[in-house]
């Protein structure tokens, strides 16, 4: 019998590997200094702003190059390490995958291992920007009033430890400690999560961090510091094997870090550097004065229906966001939330189209060459429906206006976080609430045995819109916001999702 030879494919280790029609790295990398330092070097980051550096140094070579820190796990370091840093960004459309492998990152350090390495990158003269994609948690924050989590684990550590920080806003800290004495000028910080106002948001969490170790590096960072507010949009699927070895097929290299993304992006950053700033606006980047109309747009328009479909979508078992949007009623519901309850709350900037936005939306959820899946986005939903939905409720209840798309999404996530679904097959939860969410439902008698007892379904929602740390005190204390949160959960239980979405639909 004939066995099939097993083809090997060397690893992605040099551009010299790579044929003629794969767009690769022009530039010399090996004479290229560090000038970013990046917290959370997840496939976010190296689809986005990765990719824009690369086109930065592509047509302007300087010293730009990034050096990745995960701060939790080494498996970045660890694909990435053997590559020399390089890797595959697939933009992927219906018309398959277009490939460009990407040289921007100099070194992925591992901070739990390499601490002292990062501390040294962090206090480098050359380096003039630290960037963060770590996630809302990452921020050892209360989502609700965006102050310091004082009695968080690594923050407790790191105000005892300052100089040996493990989280990122001790290694802000730290890194500049060491510059202030060394005479030097402050690094720029720049968040690039999705999260209000994100740069205020973290300087003040520095300020307050810093303000308890050392009141003289306080007043300088409040003086020098500059920690501009961004906006980054780019869908980022989590890569399959099977998407590994459509690369590979390609690439005629395998990859271990490559990253699937779709084809649009956007970057927007308040202009406020303090060390100069790479050529962002030769490859479409947006430097604006103000940021919010942008960030808001997003975060709602985008994340929030995201995050909606995510809940919904998962419980009426769409595996697919671009499954979910094949349902007629789903698309007719997220198009009516956009325009009805989302669309009154944002205050627009003369650069933008929201028709037009909210189209391109809704095409870009319909892309079936994702595959991005509704549990992916439905993590760590405590951190961010504070942002995404909550702020909206905010101004829909002020102006006493409709927000029952909104409350089907809210009563969908407090469905979800039950961990059953509709079908009694269990949910694998990931949250850093997942505990308490877990206790109050067996508490308070709604979950038994794993079987959802819905005659106390009240308890439930109040004992869930009583943590002010997601709600906050102004929610979790209106009668008219709880009420209806209640009569749409208990609803929710009855008639399922698809029901419950088909009754909000206008017909």
């Amino acid at each position: 019998m004939n066995q099939a030879k097993t083809v090997r494919v060397p690893r992605l280790t040099s551009v010299q590997l790579l044929s003629e029609e794969i767009p690769k790295p022009s530039y010399d990398r090996n004479t290229l200094k560090v000038g970013i330092v990046h917290f959370g070097i997840g496939a976010f980051h190296r689809a986005h702003q990765a990719v824009y550096m690369e086109e930065i140094l592509a047509h302007d070579p300087g010293d730009w190059m990034i050096c990745g820190v995960s701060l939790r796990h080494s498996t970045t370091r660890d694909q990435m390490l053997p590559q020399n840093s390089l890797y595959t960004v697939a933009e992927r459309s219906e018309k398959g995958d277009s490939l460009k492998v990407i040289g921007s990152v100099k070194e992925v350090l591992f901070a739990q291992k390499e601490q002292l390495e990062v501390l040294k990158r962090l206090a480098d003269f050359q380096t003039k920007l630290v960037t963060m994609t770590i996630s809302e948690k990452g921020y050892c924050h209360d989502p609700s009033s965006g102050k310091l989590l004082k009695k968080h684990p690594d923050i407790l550590h790191d105000l005892a430890n300052y100089q040996f920080p493990m989280s990122a806003i001790g290694y802000l800290v730290a890194g500049l400690d060491l510059r202030y004495k060394a005479g030097l000028p402050p690094y720029t910080v720049l968040s690039c999560d999705n999260l209000p106002e994100n740069g205020e948001m973290l300087k003040n969490l520095v300020l307050e961090f810093s303000k308890i170790v050392n009141p003289e590096l306080n007043q300088w960072i409040a003086d020098k510091g500059c920690f501009p507010s961004s906006m980054v949009d780019r869908i980022v699927p989590a890569v399959t094997e099977n998407d590994k070895l459509s690369i590979t097929e390609q690439l005629k290299c395998r990859d271990e870090a490559a990253v699937i993304c779709e084809p649009f992006r956007q970057w927007v950053i308040e202009n406020n550097f303090s060390c100069g700033l790479p050529d962002f606006q030769s490859v479409g980047v947006q430097l604006t004065d103000d940021i919010r109309p942008f960030e808001e747009m997003k975060l709602r328009l985008l994340n929030g229906t995201h995050s909606t479909i995510a809940y919904l979508g998962y419980l009426a078992s769409y595996e697919y966001v671009s499954d979910a949007m094949l349902d007629s009623n789903f698309l007719k519901f997220i198009r009516e939330m956009m325009d009805e309850e989302i669309t009154p709350t944002l205050k627009t900037h003369p650069s933008i189209d929201l028709a037009e936005y909210k189209i391109a939306l809704l095409d870009r959820f319909k892309n079936p060459g994702l595959r991005h899946r509704t549990w992916q986005i439905a993590m760590d939903g405590s951190q961010k429906i504070p942002q995404r939905l909550l702020n909206t409720v905010r101004e829909q209840v002020l102006h006493k206006r409709p927000f029952s798309k909104i409350s089907l999404a809210l009563a969908a996530w407090m469905r979800y976080i039950l961990g059953v679904d509709e079908f009694g097959k269990a949910i694998e939860i990931r949250d850093p609430m997942s505990e308490r969410f877990n206790k109050i439902a067996f508490e308070t008698g709604l979950l038994v045995s794993n079987k959802i007892v819905s005659e106390n379904s009240e308890s439930y929602t109040r004992a869930i819109l009583d943590l002010t740390e997601i709600f906050g005190e102004d929610l979790s204390q209106n009668s008219l916001f709880c009420t209806q949160i209640q009569k749409t959960f208990t609803r929710l239980l009855k008639n399922r999702s698809a029901q419950s979405i088909e009754e909000l639909v206008k017909k």
